[in-house]
């Protein structure tokens, strides 16, 4: 195989179409625009979203709602979970590390412990945020709710 005889196969490139190359071609006058409007002009290009002067979808559809950048998302996970977990690996502390070798959050996630359960083990949990509730019934069996 020689690299400097290489070629394209035979019909794959094709020549481009020679407009505006006087009336002989029959592609002259016009060149293949039409006359007038906008897109026979030199320099035109298509806004992004022109429909062809209907109203635009984008502006057809009313604009609705707020996104506040500075919210925090929590992943939640509640007590009944964390009991079920320590009760699996006998576990005394729980923090996002264990959370995370048992799959429940990924290595990212800020985590909020909720109080939906009912907790029976004395546990020390690590977490992002906690629920009132769930400090309340962590505490109760003297464990304790540290935010991180």
């Amino acid at each position: 195989m020689n690299l400097s005889s290489l070629k394209p196969a035979n019909g794959s490139v094709k020549k481009g179409k020679r407009i505006g190359r006087g009336q002989g071609s029959g592609r002259g006058g016009t060149s293949t625009k039409g006359h007038k409007g906008h897109q026979s002009r030199s320099g035109y290009k298509r806004k992004i979203g022109f429909e062809g002067g209907q109203m635009p979808l984008q502006r057809r559809l009313p604009k609705f709602g707020f996104n506040n950048m500075n919210r925090i998302e929590y992943k939640a996970i509640n007590l009944s979970t964390i009991q079920t977990l320590a009760e699996e690996k006998k576990l005394s502390n729980i923090d996002v590390d264990t959370l995370i070798e048992a799959g429940l959050v990924s290595t990212k996630d800020k985590i909020k412990i909720l109080g939906n359960g009912k907790l029976t083990l004395k546990l020390d949990v690590k977490a992002h945020a906690f629920s009132k509730s769930a400090v309340s019934a962590i505490e109760s069996l003297q464990g304790s709710a540290i935010k991180i």
